[in-house]
């Protein structure tokens, strides 16, 4: 069975103003303020919590910070879990362009680096848990991506052959997950880098949700 697996923060969803809600938060906690930007630091948020911890620490010159990094990250997932769809949006079309697939025959999964139960109770809150046959988050498995595993097992999850499938994503890590995976990918220019993510030499370009059809069809024949 032919399948597209999509990543999800990036790429189905814009969920980087509530990312960074949640790691402000932790600063506002210690008396920090908040210095992290929901719009100028989208692409930290895309990296992970730790990420966005480190950049802030960085910003405010605390020499404590990879203790406080550790301190943080729990707090931080708890905070996103109870706002995790306050801002967050699905990219225009997503969610159409998922059904259009789903009506011509392929099988969709997601395979994400954000943890399991917060990814699930993510797409069950966007309304689009019923498009994705399989789900497998950063906690799934022993390992994440760019590690192939979580991918293959998405693929499997909904009964398909990853010689016949394509990953949908927005980062490095995306595009060499599939390098490792031996399979193509494509990248969306509609995150933080726009077309910036060209650098990374996908097999494609999404430019918009509208071209997904023809674009699976191209790399994944009848």
């Amino acid at each position: 069975m032919r399948t597209v697996v999509f990543d999800l923060d990036g790429t189905l969803a814009d969920t980087s103003a509530d990312l960074i809600a949640a790691a402000n938060a932790c600063f506002e906690a210690r008396g920090l303020g908040r210095p992290l930007d929901p719009v100028g630091d989208a692409l930290i948020a895309f990296h992970g919590g730790r990420a966005m911890l480190r950049a802030g620490y960085a910003r405010l010159n605390e020499a404590r910070a990879e203790d406080l990094i550790e301190a943080d990250y729990r707090p931080l997932l708890d905070h996103y879990a109870a706002h995790i769809c306050v801002e967050t949006r699905l990219y225009p079309g997503a969610a159409e362009a998922v059904e259009a697939l789903r009506g011509q025959g392929y099988a969709t999964a997601i395979c994400t680096n954000k943890p399991e139960y917060l990814a699930r109770d993510l797409v069950a809150q966007l309304g689009v848990a019923g498009l994705f046959g399989a789900l497998i988050g950063a906690d799934t498995l022993p390992v994440r991506k760019p590690d192939p595993a979580p991918y293959r097992a998405a693929v499997a999850g909904v009964g398909g052959d990853a010689a016949r499938s394509i990953l949908i994503g927005d980062t490095v890590t995306d595009r060499e997950t599939a390098r490792a995976a031996g399979v193509p990918c494509a990248l969306v220019t509609f995150g933080p880098e726009g077309r910036g993510i060209e650098r990374l030499a996908p097999e494609a370009l999404l430019e918009h949700y509208g071209d997904l059809p023809e674009l699976a069809g191209r790399f994944l024949p009848d």
